[in-house]
């Protein structure tokens, strides 16, 4: 069985739409999978946005999502950590270091380009080096700099988009943005049913 966590800032809109429509997809499909979300400044017991319960609502998930503050037993309970944006999984490996080998953003962990993907692991290191650097005060060196900035752009945006504040179509399209990656995520459920390992 395969625990997936999905989060994002608030736990109102993005991740537990991920939730409940990945939990449809459990449901109908048989899948091998337990399903939960979280926000890295979450109010626990905060009822989910009204746009994203009519969505879900819409889609025929019939159970009821309240937000939750991602903690070290959400953490550990998860075999596979999804975030919805790239800030949203440095926080939480800043958080929770020993989980990193399974923290993804959800749109990475379904990429299948080999090379963004490597893109993406040099950036992040880099970027990491950077950060400790600073922390130390010691000097980041233009070739540093220039490196990352290239990565950047050799890399597509990885972030779903935030619907917050905004009326019901733009809360759809972000849901049919993250269906979009749940597609990707069932085959993917499908194809590593007998692997244990939650990494790529």
């Amino acid at each position: 069985m395969l625990r997936i966590l999905f989060v994002c800032t608030g736990n109102t809109c993005r991740s537990p739409l991920a939730e409940g429509l990945l939990r449809i997809r459990v449901h109908q499909e048989g899948l091998a999978a337990e399903v939960r979300s979280a926000g890295v400044s979450a109010m626990t017991g905060t009822p989910i946005s009204r746009n994203s319960a009519a969505l879900l609502q819409e889609a025929g998930f019939k159970e009821s999502i309240r937000s939750l503050a991602i903690q070290e037993s959400e953490v550990k309970w998860a075999d596979l950590i999804l975030t919805m944006t790239m800030g949203h999984k440095r926080t939480v490996i800043q958080r929770f270091p020993g989980a990193i080998d399974k923290i993804f953003t959800l749109k990475e962990y379904v990429e299948d380009d080999h090379r963004i993907l490597q893109a993406i692991e040099e950036r992040e290191r880099l970027v990491t080096e950077v950060q400790l650097k600073q922390a130390l005060s010691q000097t980041v060196t233009v070739e540093e700099r220039n490196r990352i900035y290239k990565l950047e752009d050799s890399i597509p945006d990885y972030d779903i988009s935030d619907p917050y504040g905004g009326p019901l179509e733009v809360y759809r399209q972000t849901a049919n943005e993250i269906n979009g990656s749940l597609d990707k995520l069932v085959k993917k459920i499908r194809e590593r049913k007998d692997d244990p390992q939650p990494g790529k």
